[in-house]
């Protein structure tokens, strides 16, 4: 992360964390006392979760695996002491070109993971990694570097997926992406946990019957987390995917609390269901917890690692002259969601000029750096819808874009008034997918295009879905800059070239079952230089 990025951390840091919450939510990662080196137990296999890398640059890539032998128990059945795990780099998936080696110590206060920095790497180039702890080797993943930071590589392949709630169904569509060829990385916008309480198979949820069951309640602590965690990534078809691709990891709310935002828990005293408030300084301590254990199982760089309940996660990552990805967070950062998060009409709170979605120093270093870029496709990965998205009788989602609308139109206008050069919004959540165009007055169709947005549906959350919903036809009514919904579960395939952007929504049937086949349910292209949704 750069120098400014650092700054932006300081600066966001609140009173609350200068006391005795944010000393004790700091005191899990404390420097360790010395002790001696251990290795697995005997005879069991640490490599539970397998392996993944990620944040690639044109010199390096992130290494990541998390030694277990019992990935369901606390400790995961590693001894309380650092042990070495040896790693690997090669040309080849038979390991007779080894390029680099070197040791790491998996330590117990961030859970035996393991993150390897690597450098003085081949500017886009695959690589294949593996590790070893004891007598034990890891399953080998494979991995790409960047393109070098000047060149114009002829297309860049990436996925937007998220959303993978374990109790409404399979992972089926990351066994897909899995065996999608050459991809340059996988952008996850968030909730790749969801912190609910277990539920019976069978037993009915928010979203119908669960398929499969979360162990454990409500994550609230570190041990809590983990576990959960734990629980994900023993999945087959994640692992997988994280073996077979880089990742650019983000989160959105799901991996600390439903609708956080800021210091401010879901239980904030403003609704029926939760009347009395959990206080920032208490909700605080989850944060830490949260993120300590999402940075524990991502493949994420150094400067990622959370400071009790604060993290800088927003980062830009290059790729050649082609596309620079502003990766951003929306939670961290933003208001409050305006009256009293209740999807409706909008009460006057959301007409707050001072609206803040991305805070007022993570927005300057975006439109700072969408000017500074240069980049064919700028690429703001984020995680809410931003798009405008009137629902029947007016409603919007006060958690989305739509309920901060000052926040929307002073990017836009950066954007617009910067001549920033073909803005592509990612965006998920809503466990839909969804195309359209971003215009400088959202109400107004013949206002000026200034970007392109393209979300993702979820991978399980919802369960199986349906091809449009009953709400469908009358949303498009009311929201003409919107060329496409489809309301099945999948992922969406995007590859860049100088002169396009396209768009390929992938979904499967069903995930209340597994082995569900891959089915294509749209095809949509942004022309560069023209930011408007075309059908391809």
């Amino acid at each position: 992360m750069d120098s400014r990025a650092h700054a932006i951390l300081a600066a966001s840091r609140r009173g609350l964390l200068r006391g005795g919450a944010g000393l004790v939510a700091l005191a899990a990662l404390a420097p360790p006392r010395r002790a001696a080196l251990a290795q697995p137990p005997a005879g069991a296999d640490p490599f539970a979760f397998g392996v993944a890398s990620g944040d690639p640059t044109p010199d390096g890539v992130v290494l990541w695996t998390r030694l277990a032998t019992a990935p369901l128990e606390p400790g995961g059945g590693m001894p309380d002491a650092a042990v070495p795990v040896l790693w690997e780099l090669a040309e080849d998936d038979r390991f007779a070109r080894i390029l680099q080696r070197g040791r790491a110590l998996a330590e117990p206060r961030l859970g035996h993971s393991v993150h390897v920095e690597l450098a003085g790497l081949a500017p886009g180039s695959p690589y294949f990694y593996r590790f070893h702890a004891g007598a034990a080797t890891s399953p080998t993943g494979r991995t790409r570097t960047a393109p070098p930071p000047d060149s114009r590589p002829e297309r860049l392949r990436f996925v937007n997926a998220g959303c993978q709630m374990y109790e409404h169904g399979w992972f089926t569509a990351w066994r897909h992406i899995a065996a999608e060829p050459a991809l340059d990385f996988v952008f996850h916008y968030g909730d790749y946990i969801y912190e609910y309480a277990g539920l019976a198979p069978g037993q009915p949820g928010g979203f119908g019957p669960a398929v499969r069951s979360h162990l454990g309640g409500e994550t609230i602590t570190l041990a809590d987390y983990r576990l959960r965690y734990a629980q994900y990534r023993l999945d087959p078809d994640l692992q997988a995917a994280h073996a077979a691709h880089p990742f650019i990891a983000s989160f959105d709310d799901h991996e600390v609390d439903n609708n956080w935002a800021g210091p401010f828990s879901e239980e904030d005293g403003r609704s029926w269901r939760h009347p009395i408030a959990v206080p920032p300084e208490i909700f605080a301590l989850r944060k830490a917890a949260a993120f300590q254990a999402w940075y524990e199982f991502m493949p994420l760089r150094r400067a990622v690692l959370p400071r009790g309940p604060e993290i800088a996660a927003f980062r830009r990552l290059r790729f050649g002259r082609l596309a620079e990805i502003h990766v951003l967070d929306t939670r961290s950062f933003r208001d409050d969601q305006p009256c009293n998060d209740v999807t409706g009409p909008a009460c006057p709170a959301v007409a707050r000029a001072d609206a803040q979605m991305l805070g007022p120093a993570q927005e300057a270093w975006l439109t700072d750096g969408l000017a500074r870029s240069g980049a064919t496709w700028q690429v703001l990965a984020q995680q809410v819808m931003m798009m405008r998205r009137e629902l029947p009788n007016g409603a919007i989602s006060m958690d989305k874009w739509d309920a901060y609308p000052a926040a929307r139109a002073r990017l836009l206008a950066a954007i617009h008034d910067r001549g920033i050069a073909n803005p592509v919004i990612l965006s998920g959540d809503v466990h839909n997918a969804w195309a359209g165009t971003l215009r400088r007055d959202p109400s107004d169709p013949r206002s000026p295009a200034i970007a392109t947005e393209f979300t993702a549906t979820s991978i399980t959350s919802t369960g199986d879905g349906s091809e449009v919903t009953n709400a469908t036809a009358e949303v498009l009514r009311r929201n003409p800059h919107i060329a496409y919904f489809n309301n099945r579960r999948g992922y969406t395939l995007h590859e860049a070239t100088a002169s396009r952007m396209t768009a390929t929504f992938r979904a499967v049937p069903f995930v209340t079952r597994p082995d569900a086949p891959r089915e294509d349910r749209g095809r949509f292209v942004v022309e560069a230089g023209r930011p408007e949704v075309l059908a391809s």
